[in-house]
């Protein structure tokens, strides 16, 4: 079946092609029988606009690259959801790349996505030491905002949430209800978020027990490590088990369950992000709720105040970054609550 062209809707309509072309780019005034005459036609013919001729004639592809480290983390596709339709309601669309928890194939990925001339870039780097060089160099060259994790100071404008606040709230929930001997199930390395959590754990957990701090133990955002930290921790017999993540404390109270442990009445599981299955864990999982749907609508905004800029023969930002943290909100439920009693969400910070 032969294309519809412009060319058949104006003959169909009764007026110019330039008209048509007015109409249904929206970019003079038309008058109103007219456009009605002109749109009724193009419904009629079944025209679709020809988006690759469009992208030539505008330099612009309406078209966002989105870099993720991994999208098996099931706090991330909740986020793409959320992106997915801030950005087709301004009429783009996205490109998805996942990277493996790999820099090497996170910079690969950028400069393939890059190369196909997105007009924007949102990422979640892999690593904020490792990740820096390619998302500078990326930033130069077209309007780039990093999401929940950032990549230093000064590289790119980026929206997360309060990772500092959450991890407030947390300890100010177990001392609350007499939680005294804490310990932490955290992520090693330096991806921005695992840094803070831990830091802001490290910082906040002395006011509860001074030899707090000492009781952590890292290794990465998986129910795998969660499961064999326990086995690690446990034998100190802590009241209470902060986890970076929700899939590190899925893994904690599968491994407590399974050694017998009174979750919660002898320790409490605290997870980070409120993914799906924390409302479903055995108990029901306490966590920091992370503002999914404000993360997508302040990064969509964030890509739109930055104007594209032409290539710059040296990585770096084309004026100061802006940086947005968002308030999170603790959930409590059975992990945690005294009697096993779900609560409601917790205020903000």
């Amino acid at each position: 079946m032969a294309e519809v062209t412009l060319r058949d809707v104006a003959r169909a309509a009764g007026c110019s092609v330039a008209t048509v072309s007015r109409v249904l780019a929206g970019t003079r005034p038309v008058g109103a029988e007219t456009a009605r005459a002109v749109r009724e036609a193009a419904d009629r013919l079944g025209y679709r606009p020809n988006e690759v001729a469009r992208a030539l004639r505008s330099r612009s592809t309406g078209t966002v690259g989105l870099v993720l480290p991994q999208i098996t983390n099931p706090f991330f596709p909740s986020l793409v959801r959320e992106l997915e339709h801030v950005l087709h309601a301004e009429g783009r669309a996205v490109l998805l790349a996942d990277c493996d928890d790999d820099p090497e194939t996170e910079a690969a990925r950028i400069g393939a996505l890059l190369g196909r001339r997105v007009d924007a870039l949102l990422l979640i780097p892999v690593d904020e030491r490792r990740s820096r060089e390619a998302v500078a160099a990326a930033a130069a060259q077209v309007p780039l905002v990093l999401l929940d994790r950032g990549c230093g100071p000064g590289v790119a404008d980026s929206v997360a949430v309060d990772n500092a606040a959450g991890m407030a709230l947390v300890l100010e929930h177990l001392a609350a209800t007499g939680r005294r001997r804490p310990c932490f199930i955290g992520a090693a390395g330096t991806a921005s978020a695992a840094a803070e959590r831990r830091a802001a754990y490290a910082a906040g957990v002395a006011a509860l027990d001074p030899t707090a701090p000492e009781r952590a133990v890292l290794g990465d955002f998986s129910v795998e490590w969660g499961r064999a930290a326990v086995d690690r921790i446990w034998p100190a017999r802590p009241d209470a088990v902060v986890c970076a993540n929700d899939l590190i404390a899925a893994g904690a109270l599968q491994r407590l369950r399974q050694l017998g442990a009174d979750v919660p009445g002898e320790v409490a599981v605290t997870g980070f992000d409120d993914i799906p299955m924390a409302g479903l864990a055995d108990p029901a999982l306490t966590t920091v709720r992370q503002p999914v749907a404000e993360l997508a609508v302040e990064a969509a905004r964030l890509l739109t105040r930055r104007p594209a800029a032409a290539p710059a023969p040296i990585p770096g930002p084309r004026r100061p970054v802006r940086t947005v943290r968002l308030a999170p909100e603790l959930v409590v439920r059975a992990s945690s609550a005294p009697g096993g009693v779900r609560a409601e969400p917790c205020a903000t910070s």
